[in-house]
């Protein structure tokens, strides 16, 4: 299982992220506070799909459960079904311990 905490700070809000690979899918659910990103904590994402950034699943259900543009989420769920499906290395990201986006 991969999980990861996404800190939102500009919308206020922490979600936690939790991916297990099961056969050729990646079963997501996100644990948040967040109306918008509850409408598609449950997913399961085809391994196929994490190799376009505009024609997939966790892209469509984001649009569909109309999350803003810059929510964090969707690249979230991308990255933990690429730490699970072993297409990143868990231990390079480790590493890396997080992800940030600073505006000066």
């Amino acid at each position: 299982m991969t999980e990861v905490t996404v800190k939102s700070n500009v919308c206020g809000f922490t979600h936690k992220v939790c991916g297990n690979m099961e056969g050729d899918r990646i079963v997501v659910d996100i644990d948040t506070p967040c109306e918008k990103v509850r409408k598609m904590s449950h997913l399961e994402v085809p391994m196929m799909d994490l190799f376009d950034i505009k024609d997939n699943h966790v892209m469509q259900k984001a649009q569909e459960a109309k999350c803003s543009v810059t929510c964090l989420i969707p690249s979230a769920v991308l990255h933990v079904c690429c730490l699970e499906a072993g297409l990143m290395s868990k231990s390079l990201v480790g590493n890396a311990e997080e992800v940030a986006i600073e505006f000066e």
